[in-house]
């Protein structure tokens, strides 16, 4: 798998911004990639160094809209954390 299909992109939400100032970022990866690749992908796209990654998988869900029945997408996120003193500027934290 190439690098530049392992990440789709960041999850901004309000948890995942209160990560952000401990230096922990949310990204939605492929669903076949494992930690191994998305630590390379993220050092070499971003230039930084990542301590710890932690994946977490959510299954799809059954959805109900009147009386229309459908099923929510299958996702796999990927918390990204970074070795003390490094930073991403993908976020304008001045702001």
């Amino acid at each position: 798998m190439h690098i530049t299909n392992v990440l789709k992109k960041p999850i901004l939400t309000e948890k995942s911004y209160r990560g952000i100032s401990d230096g922990v970022y949310t990204f939605e990866v492929d669903k076949r990639a494992h930690k191994t690749q998305i630590k390379e992908a993220f050092e070499k796209i971003f230039e930084v160094k990542v301590a710890k990654i932690n994946i977490q998988n959510y299954s799809a869900k059954s959805k109900r809209m009147g009386k229309y029945e459908g099923k929510t997408s299958a996702v796999k996120k990927a918390l990204i954390k970074l070795k003390p003193g490094e930073k991403l500027d993908l976020f304008n934290e001045d702001n």
